[in-house]
């Protein structure tokens, strides 16, 4: 991979060329004083190389991963407008993690790790990080790292393309059973904020998320044609859910009902004294409290929703067009609701054709 050439000056001096050839990047060249140097400097690309510190450019010796991050925060985060305070949280890190090295020493072993270190963390929760969670982390890094590939030419690869990523756990499974529901809907009736009862009931019967809930307007609400339309899904796609009469008495019931279309049905509403009135998370808390009901947040009511409707027969693919999903795999968990539906149904047509045969004998 790599050659030293002597070369003897007009001056009666010599030095000494070294190059490193790498296939498919620009030669590696470089003249020194001495044999000994050549040969080191020729160790030391070939290291730089198997380690995957070694970039074709030399942008990568010129630019700090904290200069990254910065570039990165500035161009493209902005684009993502919704997930932008998020995104720049978690690149952030990496930059108080990282910051300090220059492009060309940021080795995978060194992002590896960071990730251990964010495996072994815990969150302002005070529990232990998740497996999703770090890889929420990694592909935010990941996408900054890829755009300096891509666009900026500031390395020639992306380290993160060699970093496992920790398993993901399978996911929360907690649904509310009918008598809780019916304890949690009373509290939510009794509670001070106006807009919870509503905003609980449609969460379990369309399964939407809090932010879909939350950031509705009148003018995505036909009441003529039975739909609801979601511009701002967490997949960025545009979504219609049927409006069922349960959805629509609700909506109705809204102390905002009948208010301008381009106003949100859940605004913001103050009380006398012109404080705000408790916000939905904090009120859905003390709703669960006043219900005794313990280990549960606002998004189980999104699998509580999609749990029963797998139980009432729902298939994968209705679950995936209802709940707005991309993949089959998000919709997978609630699969053995379906099978057991399909047991239950197998069941009474069974008992039917003894119950005939019965009567035929």
């Amino acid at each position: 991979m790599g050659s030293i050439r002597e070369v003897s000056k007009k001056d009666g001096t010599t030095s000494y060329h070294a190059e490193v050839r790498v296939r498919g990047s620009v030669p590696q060249r470089a003249s020194f004083r001495t044999r000994t140097l050549a040969k080191k400097w020729v160790q030391d690309i070939e290291s730089s190389i198997r380690d995957g510190r070694h970039f074709r450019t030399s942008e990568s010796k010129k630019h700090t991963v904290g200069e990254l991050v910065d570039r990165f925060i500035e161009q493209w985060i902005p684009k993502s407008p919704k997930y932008q305070k998020k995104n720049t949280a978690l690149v952030l890190w990496w930059k108080e993690e990282l910051g300090h090295l220059i492009l060309a020493d940021l080795t995978p072993s060194q992002i590896a790790a960071s990730r251990d270190k964010l495996l072994g963390g815990v969150t302002y929760r005070k529990s232990q990080r998740s497996g999703g969670t770090v890889n929420r982390y990694l592909a935010a890094f990941s996408k900054a790292l890829g755009i300096a590939v891509k666009e900026w030419g500031w390395i020639q690869e992306n380290p993160m393309d060699k970093i496992s990523k920790p398993q993901e756990g399978k996911g929360r499974e907690r649904f509310l059973s009918e008598d809780e529901i019916k304890r949690l809907l009373l509290a939510c009736r009794n509670s001070s904020n106006p807009y919870l009862f509503t905003v609980v009931r449609i969460a379990l019967a369309t399964g939407m998320r809090h932010g879909e809930i939350i950031n509705l307007k009148w003018e995505d609400i036909d009441f003529s044609s039975r739909t609801i339309t979601l511009h701002e899904t967490k997949n960025g796609d545009r979504r219609i859910i049927p409006l069922t009469n349960e959805v629509e008495e609700a909506l109705k019931a809204s102390p905002n009902f009948g208010r301008l279309s381009k106003e949100c049905i859940f605004k913001a509403i103050y009380n006398r004294e012109g404080a705000e009135v408790a916000k939905i998370r904090y009120a859905f808390e003390a709703a669960l409290k006043q219900a005794a009901i313990e280990k549960f947040r606002f998004h189980d009511l999104r699998h509580t929703a999609a749990s029963y409707m797998a139980m009432m027969g729902a298939t994968q693919g209705e679950l995936m067009a209802i709940l707005g999903h991309r993949s089959p795999h998000m919709t997978r968990r609630y699969a053995h609701y379906s099978q057991q539906h399909i047991a239950n149904l197998m069941e009474r047509t069974q008992r039917k054709f003894i119950e005939e045969e019965q009567d035929a004998e």
